[in-house]
């Protein structure tokens, strides 16, 4: 393994920029995984790393697992605690980073026509958010995410550590144009989730395949053209004087509705 010890080198910056920076992500089609479970699971999931740091302690405490993700590396290097301290994204830092290319999950698209449970998220801006929700997508066994195009960055370092993995296993794709994408789909059974007492109860739907639900932004929900391109709008009843719930409680809470 090659020893780094400096900020100029062209590794460190790349990696320092794609924790920061969502366009650097786009453009070069990598992103970071930190922390030895994550990386870990972005090895287990057959995920392409192309440059893996470590610092010595993390591969003296984990020598095993952090031999199996250099093997499996492109590139691997050991940086120093205060060098890794710049290229990390968390406070308590345990010394595992993996720089990896961005999955293509484009063939989730055509799937759709062969039945399934999706969810559709429209807007949803929060990185802690949106990990949560496929987090729990995954663990109950939503086919797919289709994201609309402004939605907070799947790939944001946040996002990826939140989703416990899922990102890696969990098909994800983007709608250019959200409400266009849902009408192009018309055996598709499409359901807004709203507040209002227009709505179905989530808990008295039934859900045929294939079908989406549809969960807008944190302080916006659904935005008025997506709502439109729906066939269905539900909601999920509340009892308190709460008006509304968390983004990634109510996607919980949905999400469990349609696949049970």
């Amino acid at each position: 393994m090659i020893t780094l010890t400096s900020k100029d080198n062209a590794q460190i910056k790349q990696a320092a920029k794609l924790q920061k920076s969502a366009r650097c992500r786009r453009q070069t089609a990598l992103f970071v995984a930190e922390g030895l479970r994550v990386c870990a699971d972005a090895m287990k999931s057959g995920a392409a790393i192309e440059t893996l740091f470590l610092t010595e302690a993390a591969l003296e405490k984990n020598t095993e697992i952090c031999t199996e993700l250099s093997a499996c590396a492109a590139k691997t290097f050991l940086v120093t605690p205060e060098l890794f301290a710049h290229i990390s994204d968390t406070q308590t830092p345990q010394g595992v980073l993996a720089v990896i290319k961005a999955l293509d999950k484009s063939a989730l698209f055509d799937t759709i026509k062969n039945g399934g449970k999706f969810l559709v998220l429209d807007n949803v801006q929060d990185p802690n958010n949106l990990g949560t929700i496929l987090r729990s997508a995954e663990a109950f066994g939503v086919t797919g995410v289709i994201l609309s195009a402004d939605c907070c960055d799947v790939y944001n370092p946040k996002v990826v550590r939140g989703s416990m993995g899922a990102v890696f296993r969990l098909p994800v794709c983007t709608a250019e144009d959200l409400p266009q994408w849902l009408t192009a789909h018309p055996q598709l059974h499409t359901y807004a989730a709203v507040v209002g007492d227009d709505a179905q109860r989530v808990t008295e739907t039934t859900f045929e395949e294939p079908c989406a639900i549809v969960i807008g932004n944190e302080g916006n929900g659904i935005r008025q053209a997506t709502a439109a391109a729906c066939r269905h709008r539900i909601t999920i009843p509340m009892n308190g004087k709460a008006e509304s719930l968390n983004a990634s409680v109510a996607a919980a809470i949905l999400i469990w509705e349609m696949v049970k």
